[in-house]
């Protein structure tokens, strides 16, 4: 049999206090049990250190158990496989603990680049998108972080439009889903304490503006005032996103008169209308919309 997971904490966490104290006590329940049915398997002798209602752990005992996994191909007590990538973990032993590991995309994102010259057998295309590794990102090379919600936005994405004139290094990434999304939260972590600009494209609804506000993003991408008016729809404000809407009207309400975020919330909130990014129409059109006061909008 294996040492259970909790199993193996438990003994680590015994391992730990054995360093100021020369035995610990642990009272028999479910894991104490799952310990003595190993040692046994194993032919360890536990003699007085056990007892009906109590298991005596010091630290000769537990440097039996080490050895014994060791000698069994899995990871010392002291080896914590939380957080560890299946390779980390393979380096440690042959335990592979799915449940604990660090996924593989964890720390990945999806980034929209130029591309890179020519490439055999691939036809030759003015972006490309690259998984990467967040971290291997120099945040200090880019001027403006461009979030885009939805992943058909993502791939047709130009950033070569009147609304993002002006700066020449942009990174260009999807928001992410459950495959992407630990990666992207991490890097507009990091890329918020820089206080360069963050925009967002993504649905205009309840939800999307929502995002867009959590994730410190500085400006949305929108189509002209008159154009969202025109093509916003009760279709696209789905009605499980009312209780969303109670955050959008509190900020609203901090936002100085004349504001431009408040005309076209005026839409979201009161025509309760929305309207998802693929009817927004001609990105040429598009402008930036400032999420927050103090910040430039484009006319």
């Amino acid at each position: 049999m294996l040492l259970s997971n909790r199993a193996r904490k438990l003994l680590r966490d015994a391992q730990q206090e054995l360093v100021t104290r020369p035995v610990v006590d642990r009272k028999r329940r479910p894991v104490i049990n799952d310990i003595v049915d190993w040692c046994r398997d194993h032919d360890i002798e536990l003699g007085a250190r056990l007892s009906h209602d109590r298991l005596r752990l010091d630290a000769e005992l537990l440097g039996v158990i080490d050895e014994t996994l060791i000698g069994l191909g899995e990871p010392a007590l002291g080896a914590d496989l939380a957080g560890l990538s299946t390779t980390q973990q393979a380096a440690l032993g042959n335990r592979e603990d799915k449940a604990m590991r660090e996924k593989p995309r964890e720390q990945r994102v999806l980034a929209s680049l130029p591309a890179m010259g020519e490439r055999v057998g691939l036809i030759k295309r003015q972006r490309e998108v690259v998984d990467i590794d967040w971290r291997d990102i120099d945040l200090d090379a880019f001027e403006v972080l461009v979030q885009i919600e939805n992943l058909d936005g993502f791939y047709d994405f130009s950033p070569a439009i009147p609304a993002l004139e002006g700066w020449s290094s942009l990174l260009v990434l999807y928001r992410g889903d459950r495959h992407y999304g630990g990666g992207f939260s991490r890097l507009a972590e990091a890329w918020q304490v820089s206080g360069k600009p963050h925009l967002y494209l993504g649905d205009f609804d309840a939800k999307g503006v929502g995002i867009a506000l959590s994730s410190g993003a500085t400006h949305l991408l929108l189509p002209p005032l008159v154009v969202l008016a025109e093509r916003a729809n009760p279709q696209h404000l789905p009605p499980e996103q009312q209780g969303d809407q109670q955050r959008l009207r509190a900020h609203v309400a901090g936002l100085p008169d004349g504001h431009p975020l408040a005309d076209s919330l005026a839409i979201l909130l009161d025509d309760q209308r929305g309207l998802r990014q693929q009817w927004f129409g001609d990105a040429e059109q598009w402008r930036r919309v400032a999420l927050h006061d103090g910040l430039p909008s484009s006319p």
